[in-house]
């Protein structure tokens, strides 16, 4: 039987897979670090991750974009 579970701790689960699967595997934007965001998608990453893989932006939507490419660019696996 396949367990049930909703969509914002599916999400939770799969960002915390890939995290451990592979270091180069950043997390961020606005809201997304040490609250978890919003809805708590993203709560427990930064605490079990670091404040280096996982955090907080300004609310700035170019510079979260530009940083994500630049990140992409030089090897990291951004997501934003």
């Amino acid at each position: 039987m396949m367990a049930v579970i909703n969509l914002l701790s599916a999400i939770n689960q799969a960002l915390d897979q890939k995290l451990e699967d592979d270091q180069s595997v950043v997390l961020f934007g606005e809201d997304t670090g040490f609250e978890g965001g919003v809805f708590r998608v993203t709560a427990g990453l930064q605490k079990k991750y670091g404040e280096d893989r996982v955090f907080d932006t300004p609310i700035s939507e170019a510079a979260i974009t530009g940083s994500a490419i630049g990140m992409a660019i030089n090897g990291l696996r951004p997501v934003a």
